[in-house]
């Protein structure tokens, strides 16, 4: 961290960014707080959860967010920006415009994301990230109890996921969506549940397939058909409620 001095070489309007984990932004912002640091100086977090609130150690100075829309398992070459959505906020619009010209610069596309959405943005995030890989490791894992290996389970899934989310970028999540939820193919998803039920894996299945299900309604099946289908998914889970309050 800057001391004093290192504070002071900053250029006028420079911009300090807070690169730590979530919860340690507010204690970092606090630690420089007592440093006193110039009031031209800009304080900005790269939290995709946090909203500006994090940095009120700081309030007397102009603070922000600045959260690229990708996955840093590892350090990436910057290319890992092209392209990309960079959610930013800012106190001040002079630091937002400077913002979103970072984010430009780097081959990105800036989005005001405020604290009132920043919950709802992150959660989606979650879901096109995080669990996009619990759910292929579960993918993996149901292939490996089939008698594949991990490298052979991995290759085999990954050119079928690389082409739904081709789908998806053309067509779009609804028109995307094809499998035997889509068709209200009952008959297959209960030998899958059937399968599946040994591996403890049946209620992630279930669980997902619902949500399948009201896309899958989106898309155009048939009530009749949604239904059954919908049936097919909840009925041992009903059952098994029934059992564990009797």
């Amino acid at each position: 961290m800057p001391g004093r001095a290192g504070f002071t070489k900053l250029p006028s309007l420079g911009i300090v960014f807070l690169a730590v984990p979530d919860q340690a932004v507010g204690e970092v912002a606090v630690a420089i707080a007592r440093l006193k640091p110039p009031s031209r100086v800009n304080f900005v977090h790269v939290s995709g959860a946090l909203g500006l609130g994090a940095l009120d150690a700081l309030r007397d100075h102009p603070v922000g967010s600045f959260h690229p829309l990708q996955s840093f398992p590892a350090p990436r070459d910057p290319e890992a920006f092209r392209g990309i959505t960079v959610a930013v906020d800012a106190s001040t619009p002079t630091l937002m415009r400077r913002l979103r010209v970072l984010a430009r610069a780097i081959g990105a596309r800036p989005k005001h994301v405020d604290d009132s959405r920043r919950a709802l943005y992150h959660a989606a995030a979650v879901f096109a990230s995080n669990y996009v890989d619990a759910v292929l490791g579960d993918a993996v894992n149901v292939l490996r109890a089939a008698g594949w290996t991990e490298r052979e389970a991995i290759s085999g899934l990954l050119p079928l996921t690389e082409g739904t989310l081709a789908n998806v970028r053309q067509r779009g999540p609804v028109r995307a969506l094809t499998g035997p939820i889509r068709r209200g193919d009952v008959e297959t998803v209960k030998r899958h549940l059937e399968a599946l039920d040994g591996l403890d894996r049946a209620a992630e299945y279930r669980m997902l397939g619902l949500i399948a299900l009201e896309i899958a309604v989106e898309a155009g099946l048939e009530p009749a058909a949604a239904g059954r289908m919908r049936r097919a998914l909840t009925e041992k889970s009903a059952a098994t409620r029934r059992r564990r309050r009797e």
